[in-house]
């Protein structure tokens, strides 16, 4: 997280009205840096300290009038202009905030000049500056309520634990106490809005949420099964409509890395149904037959309905998942990983029941032969003609009990890896990189797809049975044996050498094309 290893001083408590520097601090620089008076408790500790308890108006400068607020923030801004020219550039927040013995990333400094600067000048008028301060701390506050679980105006240590467990971040009792030292002024272990306004002021992240926006993987990241916990959205997101903007990213980026990946795909589900210990399917061998058969755009059969379901899952699978953590009854902005698994698994059963006609259609597609089938119309209407309706839901059983395997697993393994990233390594932000990124939600993946393959290839095969020419039709117990009995416990992962290979390509390609279509779209990067 960004609080550990980062010590902000409080200058923003040391900035005062010009007007009455001389009167409360003699001797003391009114830039609030340098020295300290011998008696400090007549000045106010902070610009909260203008609001007495109860009020919302601003007490006057007795001096000047004016708001003692607005002028701390007109001191400050004094402070942090250094060329005096009326503007705050990013080469004036480093030599400025370096004088006051704050240090930030050139990174840091950007992102304050960019979310605050409306015209675009590359800078800081004192309006933006002011604009900026407020919102800034609108937001503060917003975090510091949420991580107040008492309500009792105080921040302490097991609060700290509580919240970051919410959000599936363990810590020990002793990183929360190195936490709230950091902000700490008066050494009571306890942190008040003053102490957390104070530090975080002029720190460009919301902390808490970062986490969210940092590590998000099931949006980002698409293996082509779309059974996994969906990822949350923060408040703000949500208000601004952002979480689209997401959701239509990752559609895009989840279309790209399923075509790319789609002979894989296809390669998977006919070792999966044909391959035997007779029938001896190779991954060379089967891309030969499958391009001899129906030429190279043979290799993606199937695909067209496996891009064209990602849009009506993905939008269902977050409004199911969004009213479930509404009848769960959690006022919290994310939930618990409890909650989380309860919540994305009842969420994505919805979203497979809703759709599963098309994961039918998809295997059915793929196992095509060359002019069966015109097209995905022609394919539905050929079984309900020879089949029935009932047949868009063969294998449906086996599909809704991978579900927990795979769901629970892949996000158990993330958040035990996104866990151990951030106790470790996160001493400066809680952005784990790429590679990290990647690497966390391939394992997760690969975990959860392991877990529930059996189940998966059952699936497959029920789905199939009718286009098997002579094939029985068996139940699922019924398939689980026969398969057993004739081919052995390996027989229940057929296909699973294609099914690896095409993680780790699809993984990056989704990545690679989220990115890029948040900036078309758009979505303000974090």
């Amino acid at each position: 997280m960004r609080q550990q290893g980062s010590l902000m001083p409080r200058f923003h408590s040391d900035v005062f009205c010009h007007c009455r520097a001389a009167e409360k601090h003699p001797g003391v620089d009114p830039g609030g840096g340098s020295g300290h008076a011998e008696d400090t408790s007549a000045a106010p500790r902070s610009a909260a300290d203008c609001h007495p308890s109860g009020s919302h108006s601003p007490q006057p400068c007795a001096s000047c009038g004016g708001s003692e607020q607005e002028h701390r923030m007109k001191v400050l801004f004094q402070i942090l202009d250094v060329n005096g020219d009326g503007g705050i550039c990013v080469n004036d927040l480093t030599i400025g905030l370096k004088k006051l013995g704050v240090h930030r990333s050139e990174h840091d400094l950007m992102k304050i000049v960019k979310a605050g600067d409306k015209d675009l000048d590359g800078q800081l008028d004192f309006e933006e500056f002011v604009h900026y301060l407020r919102d800034h701390e609108k937001k503060l506050r917003l975090v510091f309520m949420s991580l107040d679980k008492k309500n009792d105006g105080q921040i302490d240590s097991q609060e700290i634990m509580q919240s970051l467990r919410d959000l599936g971040v363990n810590i020990s009792e002793e990183q929360a106490e190195q936490i709230l030292r950091s902000m700490d002024k008066n050494g009571t272990m306890t942190i008040d809005w003053d102490e957390w306004r104070d530090y975080h002021l002029l720190h460009p992240a919301d902390n808490i949420p970062e986490i969210i926006l940092y590590w998000r993987h099931s949006t980002i990241l698409d293996v082509g099964e779309s059974i996994i916990v969906p990822d949350e959205f923060t408040a703000e997101e949500k208000k601004t409509g952002m979480w689209w903007r997401h959701l239509v990213a990752g559609g895009g980026a989840g279309a790209a890395s399923r075509t790319c990946t789609a002979p894989l795909d296809r390669l998977k589900v006919l070792m999966q149904v044909h391959a035997s210990r007779s029938n001896s399917m190779q991954i060379v061998g089967g891309f030969g037959q499958m391009i001899r058969e129906g030429g190279v755009r043979s290799l993606w059969r199937g695909n067209g309905i496996n891009v064209i379901k990602i849009a009506p899952e993905s939008a269902i699978k977050f409004m199911a998942y969004e009213q479930i953590k509404r009848l769960i009854g959690s006022n919290q902005e994310t939930l618990g990983i409890m909650e989380r698994f309860v919540a994305g698994s009842l969420a994505g059963a919805i979203a497979q029941s809703s759709i599963y006609p098309m994961e039918v259609l998809k295997t059915r597609l793929a196992l095509r032969r060359t002019g069966q089938f015109s097209g995905i119309m022609d394919c539905a209407k050929h079984i309900i003609q020879k089949e029935g309706v009932a047949a868009f839901y063969k294998g449906y059983v086996p599909n809704m009990l991978g579900i927990i395997p795979y769901a629970g697993i892949d996000l158990a393994v993330y958040e035990t890896l996104k866990n151990s990233w951030l106790q470790r390594f996160a001493t400066d932000s809680a952005d784990p990189g790429v590679f990290v990124l990647l690497a966390c939600g391939t394992t997760s993946s690969t975990c959860g797809q392991l877990s529930s393959y059996p189940l998966a290839l059952v699936r497959t095969r029920m789905q199939a049975q009718a286009s098997l020419e002579g094939g029985p039709q068996m139940s699922m117990t019924g398939l689980f044996r026969h398969i057993v009995r004739t081919e052995g416990a390996l027989g229940l992962y057929r296909g699973l050498a294609p099914n690896f290979m095409k993680v780790i390509p699809s993984v990056s390609i989704s990545y690679v094309v989220y990115e890029y279509l948040k900036i078309a779209l758009g979505v303000q990067s974090k």
